[in-house]
C-alpha cells in the first residue's frame, strides 16, 4: 500500500503526497478496495489555501500513529474541493443537513457504495471544547462499522433518501419582473450596514455579485439608493484591511464588521469579480478611487497569479513564515511600528503609521497592524498624496523581501473565465492594451488545454497539463462569459463562436425539465445525488452564470433557443430573489439585463476607436457590443450595417426595435445611459 497522490494535478493533493496515510484519489478503485477489505471510506475534503486544512494535516495526517490507524481501518480518500466541486457539494449538503453547519476541512465516513453515515469538519488531535479527538472519532466509527453494521446501513440509506427527495423549487412561472427586482432591492436595503458598508454582520464577505445588481439596477431605473449602497460599500472595502494597501488585491473576507482584519488568503475569483465591480463603478460614477482599485487589482492578478502558461493561479495562502521562521497567518502583510521605523526611519514611520492606521497596540495579533486607510478628522486620507505614494513604494519593496505565501498553481476554468472578463473590460476602459493581451492569453490557454477537440471543458490544469475532471456548469457559464466579454472588447468573432460551442453543450447536457439547470452534465460520473445549486456564494452559481452567458449570446446572435433557455433559467431568480437577494446577486444582475433588453450595439468601424470605446462604456445592463468592418462575417450584429458616409457608425437595438444609426459618440453615450 502507498500514498497515491504524487501524480495529481492538484496542489492541495500534492501537499499530502508525502503523508504516511495511504491516500487514494476519488475513484471507483478506492471504493472497490473498501468493499474488498470490508472497511469504511474516510473522505477528507479541503483546498490548498484553507488554514484549518493545513492544521489538521499537520496534527493528524502527518502523525505516524494516526496514519497507521487510518491505514488499518479505512480506505482514505482525499479530494480537492476546487477540483471536484460536485463531490464537495453533494457531501457538504449532507453535512449541513445532519449537523446544521459545514466548512472545510470536511470529514465524512462512507460505505463502499459512497453513502455517507457520519460527518464532521476539523477534528483536533486531543479532545477539547466539547469536540472529540480525531482518534476518538476514528475508533467510534470503526466500532459502529464492526458491531452495529445494520444501524450504519440504515443511517446511510436514510440520508441518501432525504437528499434525493430534496427537489428544487424552480419558480417555473417565467423570469422575474419589476416587482421581484424592487423587492430584492428592499431586502438588500434592510440588510445593509449604513455605517460600515456591506451587508450583515461579521464575518463580512465582499458582496461582489449583489454590487453588480445594484449598479445595473441604478443604470436601468435611476434609483440613487442602489448606487449609494454600491459606492459606499466599495469605498469602505477599498479603505479597509481587506484590501492590500501596498500590493493591491483583496483578501477572502473580513473577520470583523469594519473590514479591518481579513482572513488573509487571496483568491483569484474574488479579485476577478471585484476588479470588474470597481471598473463598472468607475463607469457609473467616474470615481477616482474605483479607477485606482480596479487597475491595482488587475495588476495584482497579473503580477502575483499569472502562470508561465498564461493562465491565472487559484489562490495565495493566508499563512507564510514570520521573522522567526514560524508559519503564521498574515505574516506577509502586517506591520508593527518598529518594523515601519526599520524601513522608513523615525519621521516617515510616524507619517506611515498615521496614514495606514498602524498603532502601538496593533489591530491584529501580537501588536501588529493590518494596513488600512482610515479617515482622519479632516476627512478621508488621500492615497495619491506624493509622500504617501513614496512611503507605500518603500514598504512594498521591503515586503518583497519577506517569505512569500504559498501559491495554488492550478488553473480553474471557471475562475479564469471571470478573470478574462475583468481584465478585458478593465483594459478597454482604461486604455491598457496589456491587460487585454493577458486576458487573450488566458483565453487561448483555456481553448488549447481545457476545451479539447470536442469543446467539452476540463475543470482544471496545472503546468499546461489538463486534469482528469470534467468541467461543471460554472465552468461553462463563466468561461462563456469571459469569451463574450473578450469578443466585445477585441472585435474577434472567434470568441463568440467558442462561447457558442460551450453554451450548446449547456443546452444539451446540463438542462432539465422546465429549463432548470444542473451542476453536472447528464453523462458525468453518477454521485449519490446530481448536484444543483442556484445560489451565488463566493462566485456566481453555475445556474446564474450560464443564464447570463445564454442571454448575451442570444443578444449577439438572435438565437431563440438560447434566449428561451436564459428566461426559463431565471425562473429560479423570480422565486429566490425577493427572499434571499444577498445569495442570488448575479441572478438578479442577469434579470436586470433581461428587463433592459439587453441592448445590442453594433459599431461598424475600427476596433478600439472612439465609437467602440463609447459603446463599451455604456451603462445599460448587460448590453452586448460587436465592433469591426461592416458586412464582415465576425459578428451577426454587423451584417447589413454599413458605415454612414464612410464614418464609423453605431446601431443600437433592443426588443426588436432599433434607434437611428449614429456617428456621434455623444448621441451613442446618451442612448446607452451615459452622459
Amino acid at each position: 500500500m502507498a500514498n497515491r497522490l504524487a501524480q495529481s494535478t492538484s496542489p492541495y493533493l500534492l501537499q499530502h503526497a508525502d503523508n504516511p496515510v495511504d491516500w487514494w484519489e476519488w475513484s471507483p478503485e478506492a471504493f472497490a478496495e473498501a468493499e474488498r477489505r470490508d472497511v469504511p471510506v474516510l473522505l477528507s475534503v479541503g483546498y490548498s489555501s484553507c488554514h484549518w486544512c493545513h492544521v489538521m494535516a499537520h496534527e493528524s495526517f502527518e502523525d505516524e500513529a494516526t496514519a497507521a490507524y487510518m491505514n488499518e481501518h479505512f480506505v482514505s480518500v482525499k479530494v480537492d474541493r476546487e477540483e471536484r466541486p460536485d463531490v464537495d457539494a453533494v457531501y457538504m449538503e449532507a453535512v449541513q443537513a445532519a449537523t446544521g453547519q459545514g466548512g472545510w476541512p470536511m470529514t465524512v465516513f462512507l460505505t463502499g457504495d459512497a453513502e455517507p453515515f457520519y460527518f464532521g469538519t476539523y477534528f483536533p488531535p486531543e479532545a477539547r471544547q466539547g469536540m472529540p479527538s480525531f482518534r476518538q472519532v476514528l475508533e467510534g466509527v470503526g466500532a459502529a462499522w464492526n458491531d452495529r453494521r445494520d444501524e450504519v446501513g440504515e443511517v446511510a440509506g436514510r440520508i441518501v433518501r432525504d437528499l434525493s427527495e430534496r427537489s428544487l423549487a424552480h419558480g417555473g412561472d417565467g423570469a422575474p419582473g419589476e416587482a421581484e427586482l424592487a423587492q430584492a432591492l428592499l431586502g438588500l436595503t434592510r440588510d445593509y450596514d449604513e455605517k460600515r458598508g456591506g451587508f450583515g454582520g461579521a464575518p463580512k464577505f465582499p458582496p461582489s455579485m449583489a454590487l453588480e445588481f445594484l449598479l445595473r439596477h441604478h443604470a436601468r431605473t435611476g434609483a440613487d439608493g442602489a448606487l449609494q449602497m454600491a459606492a459606499d460599500t466599495c469605498a469602505a472595502m477599498a479603505r479597509g484591511g481587506i484590501y492590500d494597501q501596498l500590493g493591491g488585491g483583496f483578501a477572502r473576507y473580513a473577520v470583523d464588521r469594519d473590514w479591518v482584519v481579513p482572513h488573509f488568503e487571496k483568491m483569484l475569483y474574488d479579485n476577478a469579480l471585484l476588479c470588474r465591480v470597481y471598473a463598472h463603478l468607475w463607469r457609473s460614477t467616474g470615481s477616482e478611487l474605483a479607477r485606482r482599485v480596479a487597475l491595482e487589482t488587475a495588476d495584482f492578478m497579473v503580477r502575483e497569479l499569472r502562470t508561465p502558461e498564461g493562465g491565472f493561479a487559484s489562490a495565495l495562502d493566508a499563512d507564510s513564515e514570520d521573522a522567526h521562521g514560524k508559519h503564521v497567518e498574515g505574516a506577509y502583510y502586517v506591520w508593527t511600528p518598529e518594523q515601519l521605523r526599520e524601513v522608513l526611519g523615525e519621521e516617515d514611520a510616524a507619517f506611515a503609521a498615521a496614514h495606514f492606521g498602524v498603532t502601538e497596540e496593533g489591530t491584529f495579533e501580537e501588536g501588529s497592524s493590518v494596513l488600512q486607510l482610515p479617515g482622519g478628522p479632516d476627512g478621508l486620507r488621500d492615497p495619491d498624496d506624493p509622500r504617501a505614494a513614496a512611503v507605500r513604494e518603500r514598504l512594498l519593496a521591503a515586503r518583497e523581501e519577506r517569505p512569500r505565501p504559498g501559491r495554488d498553481d492550478k488553473i480553474v476554468a471557471a475562475w479564469n473565465g471571470l478573470a478574462i472578463a475583468a481584465l478585458a473590460e478593465t483594459g478597454a476602459f482604461f486604455d491598457r492594451p496589456d491587460l487585454i493581451e493577458r486576458a487573450t492569453e488566458a483565453a487561448d490557454l483555456l481553448v488549447r488545454v481545457h476545451m479539447g477537440p470536442v469543446a467539452r471543458l476540463v475543470r482544471t490544469s496545472k503546468d499546461g497539463r489538463a486534469g482528469d475532471h470534467a468541467g461543471v456548469l460554472e465552468d461553462y457559464g463563466d468561461v462563456a462569459e469571459g469569451f463574450l466579454a473578450l469578443a466585445g472588447v477585441t472585435g474577434e468573432g472567434a470568441w463568440l463562436e467558442f462561447a457558442g460551442f460551450l453554451l450548446d453543450i449547456v443546452l444539451q447536457h446540463f438542462r432539465g425539465e422546465g429549463g432548470q439547470l444542473y451542476d453536472t452534465a447528464d453523462d458525468a460520473e453518477r454521485l449519490i445525488r446530481r448536484p444543483q445549486d442556484p445560489t451565488d456564494s463566493a462566485t456566481p452559481a453555475g445556474w446564474t452564470a450560464a443564464a447570463g452567458a445564454l442571454l448575451s449570446y442570444a443578444a449577439h446572435t438572435g438565437s431563440e433557443p438560447h434566449r428561451t433557455a436564459a428566461e426559463e433559467a431565471l425562473g429560479v431568480v423570480k422565486a429566490l430573489g425577493p427572499r434571499a437577494p444577498r445569495f442570488i446577486g448575479w441572478g438578479l444582475a442577469v434579470a436586470e439585463a433581461l428587463l433592459d433588453g439587453p441592448r445590442e450595439v453594433a459599431v461598424a468601424g475600427p476596433v478600439g476607436g472612439e465609437l467602440h470605446r463609447t459603446a463599451l462604456l455604456g451603462r445599460t445592463p448587460g448590453a452586448v457590443v460587436a465592433a469591426g468592418e461592416s458586412g464582415g462575417a465576425e459578428f451577426p450584429l454587423l451584417a447589413g450595417r454599413p458605415m454612414a458616409g464612410g464614418a464609423p457608425t453605431a446601431y443600437v437595438c433592443r426588443h426588436f426595435v432599433c434607434d437611428a444609426p449614429t456617428t456621434d459618440p455623444e448621441a451613442l453615450a446618451r442612448a446607452l445611459g451615459g452622459a
